[in-house]
């Protein structure tokens, strides 16, 4: 029995099957970029009023810009999602057959909505509350375990393809057993983390959500059109294209001169997202190429982000009033208080010349912040 019912298009002298929900998504996702476009904007005076805002650090009127949006792009792209999930199952519930109802992969849609909005509720608690850095590791980890259990349930594949280079020595693939599972985990962590880590320019974290998601969609297309995998690609593609509609309206006003700032709320949100479609897609290493520019800032980022060196909160680029240009932002410290392992990364990043930095007579060290 087939799940998605598809129908035939004859294009450019050859014959593709379109199923019948891809369409209807991608006219939920066309009508999330309409609904963001007109609800954004009319959202601003509201969250002003509820003191949720920001100072654009960007500009030189330092003018209040409401902040937290990325909770309005949720509850969009969350709709869109409500509003399409009895479609893939129409022919189901015609059949009136609860025997052969699929529920496996009805259970797939309930859980990745219920991590995606575990996510939106934590980002906007750390926009409202200020959430210490322990508190996101450990709640993407708890918001992925929904996730977790349908791999479970539904697959429990812990089997690993090797790199050709290495298969004459070990052979073609691993089973990595429980191991996998604690990667997947640590991938919904650092999904949820990585975007939220390289951002503090105008647009920069929806633009680079967009990136990834577009890289994922044509993936997921092309896979389709190879016939591999098809039902796990389609559930991506369900996924990916509400919240790619719901993020280009959100970009519109997020871009330089921003109007709204997005927040955590909106960098969680994309994180487990794309965390959701890479691990019921099963294409989870595959989302780790889409990540190179946040893995490459994540490792320059590793002698702050574990306290090494010190880190303030905020690693945004300063705005010089006289250029009308940013710089790079700097933090200050003396190498005779840092321990064994941040005078050694102050030593190799300084040799390498990763960093740059002065150092006073009196041995404090002035250099700008391990990000890119």
């Amino acid at each position: 029995m087939t799940l998605f019912k598809s129908f035939e298009v004859h294009l450019f002298g050859g014959s593709f099957h379109l199923p019948l929900p891809l369409i209807v998504n991608v006219i939920i996702s066309t009508g999330a970029y309409f609904v963001g476009l007109n609800l954004i904007p009319k959202m601003k005076a509201m969250f002003l009023a509820a003191n949720l805002s920001g100072t654009d650090m960007n500009k030189v009127s330092k003018p209040k810009i409401p902040e937290a949006f990325g909770v309005v792009t949720g509850c969009i792209f969350l709709i869109s999602l409500f509003l399409f999930i009895p479609v893939p199952f129409v022919g189901n519930f015609s059949n009136g057959d609860k025997e052969e109802f699929p529920h496996h992969k009805f259970v797939e849609f309930i859980a990745a909505m219920l991590s995606i909005c575990c996510m939106i509720l934590l980002g906007f608690a750390d926009d409202v509350l200020n959430l210490r850095w322990r508190d996101k590791l450990y709640l993407p980890t708890i918001a992925s375990l929904p996730l977790l259990m349908v791999y479970y349930t539904n697959f429990n594949s812990t089997t690993i393809i090797l790199p050709k280079i290495v298969q004459s020595f070990v052979g073609t693939s691993i089973d990595i057993g429980f191991l996998y599972y604690v990667y997947m985990g640590m991938l919904a962590v650092f999904c949820t983390n990585a975007i939220n880590i390289l951002a503090g320019i105008n647009g920069l974290e929806v633009c680079q959500s967009l990136v990834i998601a577009g890289s994922i969609i044509v993936f997921n297309l092309v896979e389709i059109l190879s016939g591999h995998c098809r039902e796990a690609y389609e559930f991506s593609l369900y996924i990916m294209l509400p919240y790619a509609g719901a993020t280009l309206a959100l970009w519109k006003y997020n871009r330089y001169p921003s109007q709204v700032f997005v927040g955590d709320t909106f960098n969680y949100l994309s994180g487990m997202t794309f965390a959701v479609v890479g691990i019921l897609g099963h294409f989870s290493k595959t989302v780790l190429l889409f990540f190179i520019p946040q893995i490459i800032n994540f490792i320059y980022s590793v002698p702050q982000l574990f306290r090494f060196i010190p880190c303030p909160r905020h690693r945004l680029p300063k705005h010089d009033p006289k250029s009308d240009l940013l710089n790079y932002s700097k933090t200050q410290f003396r190498v005779s208080e840092l321990n064994i392992l941040g005078k050694l990364c102050y030593m190799v990043f300084k040799h390498a010349r990763l960093i740059r930095c002065e150092e006073s007579e009196d041995g404090v060290v002035t250099c700008n912040n391990f990000t890119i």
